[in-house]
């Protein structure tokens, strides 16, 4: 039997068209979790984006954001981190880059803190566990594809 999916649209096959210049959506993913950093890593790559970066802290987020050449296309934030926590590091960012867009990672049970983060400047949330299809739908609209 052959394989279609490449003839598949790419919204049904689940990828991120390229940038006007060829390259692929750029992505920073910050969390204190190695599972949900790795998960959120397969899920883009499997988008055909690319993973610029990774932290594991809020602190450690803001100064690798800061000393990245090109910045990320998009920014992934969990809120709850050891040393400064994601709304911290999400004021700090976009003080510095007002127009970055961010993506915020939280469990169900936090929707306060997520309706902080949105206030602050995040552009939307991903509840965890996340499924590949609702994180898609959401890179897609941040990001502005149609």
């Amino acid at each position: 039997m052959a394989d279609l999916t490449g003839t598949l649209p790419d919204e049904v096959r689940h990828v991120l068209p390229k940038k006007e210049d060829g390259t692929p959506c750029r992505f920073m993913i910050v969390g204190d979790s190695e599972f949900m950093i790795n998960n959120l890593k397969r899920i883009i790559t499997a988008f055909e984006g690319e993973v610029i970066e990774t932290a594991r802290d809020g602190a450690d987020a803001v100064m690798r954001y800061r000393n990245l050449a090109a910045k990320p296309d998009l920014v992934t934030m969990d809120l709850t981190m050891p040393n400064m926590g994601g709304l911290e590091a999400i004021k700090a960012i976009l003080q510095k880059e007002p127009n970055q867009k961010i993506v915020v990672v939280s469990a169900l049970g936090h929707k306060d803190s997520v309706r902080e983060a949105i206030v602050a400047g995040a552009k939307h949330f991903i509840v965890k566990p996340f499924q590949r299809g609702a994180v898609y739908q959401v890179f897609r609209q941040v990001l502005g594809i149609k």
